[in-house]
C-alpha cells in the first residue's frame, strides 16, 4: 500500500473539492500519483474537472510583450524561489526585459541577463517557458496580465478586412476575449481543436460514472456530459463572462462581426498560470 502524506491529501482536496477520506483512498489506489488520483475521483463522481490542476510549488510571474503594431507578441513565465522576490520590482523589471528581448528576437541569448539578475537579486531565477504568436493575414495580437501577474493571456484574433482591425469595436472585442480566457481558462478555441485523447478520457470518465444503466441511457447521459464539458473548456462555447453568461462567446463575436460587416475569428491563444505544469 502506498504511503500517503497529509499534505498530499490536502493538496488533492484543494484541487478537486472532494472529501478528505475520498482523497486519501484515491491517493492510495493511485500509488500517490496525483493526476491518477484526480481521475479516480472524477470517475466516482467525487471531483470536478481540473485539466490543469497539477501544480508545482513555484513562485514567479507571467509577463507579456506585444510589439508596436500588435502583429507579434510573447508570453513568458519567469520563476524565482520566494514570493517575496516575485513581488520585488527588480525581479519584475528583469522579467519584463526578458519578454521584450524575446519579442524582438525569439533566438535572443538571455543567459547573461539572467546571470546578472541572479547576482543582484540573490535567488535562483529561471525562464520557465515562453511562446510567441504572430498575426497571419489581418488581425491583432493582444495580451492581458491579471492583477498579481500570476495569470497571463496572449491571443490572435483575425478578420478578413484591414479596415475592421483598425476599428475601436474590434480592438475592444480582442481585449474582452483576453479577459474571458484569463477568467474561464479554456483548453481550446473550439471542440474541433481538442485532442482526441482528451475527449476519449472525458467519455471514459462519464461512462464510468453511470455504468450499470441500460446502454441507450448510458449513451444519452455520456453525450450530455460531453456537451457540458465542451461548454466549460471550449472558448467559443463558454458563457460570455461580461454578460453573466447570458450569451456564448461565439454569439458575442458573431454579433460584433455583423456590426462591422466582417467575419471575426479567434485563431489561437495562450494562457499561462504560475506554477502549472505545461501541457
Amino acid at each position: 500500500m502506498a504511503e500517503v502524506t497529509a499534505a498530499q491529501v490536502v493538496k488533492l482536496r484543494e484541487m478537486t473539492n472532494a472529501g478528505m477520506m475520498d482523497c486519501k483512498r484515491a491517493l492510495v489506489e493511485a500509488g500517490g500519483d496525483m493526476e491518477k488520483a484526480v481521475e479516480i475521483l472524477r470517475k466516482k463522481g467525487a471531483a470536478t474537472a481540473a485539466h490543469k490542476a497539477a501544480r508545482e510549488a513555484r513562485e514567479g510571474v507571467i509577463v507579456a510583450h506585444v510589439l508596436p503594431g500588435a502583429r507579434a507578441g510573447v508570453l513568458v513565465e519567469v520563476n524565482c524561489e520566494t514570493d517575496f522576490v516575485a513581488r520585488n520590482d527588480l525581479f519584475r523589471a528583469f522579467a519584463q526585459e526578458v519578454a521584450a528581448r524575446l519579442a524582438a528576437d525569439p533566438q535572443a541569448d538571455l543567459e547573461p541577463l539572467r546571470q546578472d539578475a541572479v547576482s543582484r537579486i540573490r535567488e535562483n531565477l529561471q525562464i520557465a517557458r515562453h511562446a510567441r504568436l504572430e498575426v497571419e493575414g489581418h488581425g491583432l495580437i493582444a495580451a492581458y496580465i491579471h492583477t498579481g501577474a500570476q495569470i497571463g493571456v496572449l491571443v490572435e484574433v483575425g478578420a478578413t478586412r484591414p479596415e475592421t482591425v483598425a476599428t475601436e469595436a474590434f480592438k475592444q472585442l480582442v481585449r474582452d476575449i483576453t479577459l474571458q480566457i484569463a477568467a474561464s481558462s479554456p483548453m481550446a478555441v473550439s471542440r474541433e481543436q481538442l485532442p482526441e485523447t482528451v475527449i476519449a478520457k472525458e467519455r471514459e470518465i462519464a461512462a464510468e460514472q453511470v455504468k450499470g444503466k441500460p446502454p441507450a441511457v448510458v449513451q444519452r447521459i455520456v453525450e450530455g456530459k460531453l456537451e457540458k464539458f465542451y461548454q466549460t473548456v471550449c472558448l467559443l462555447e463558454q458563457g460570455y463572462v461580461k454578460q453573466n453568461s447570458e450569451i456564448s462567446v461565439r454569439e458575442y463575436i458573431d454579433r460584433v462581426g455583423r456590426e462591422l460587416g466582417d467575419s471575426i475569428t479567434v485563431r489561437r491563444f495562450l494562457r499561462y498560470q504560475v506554477g502549472e505544469l505545461a501541457t
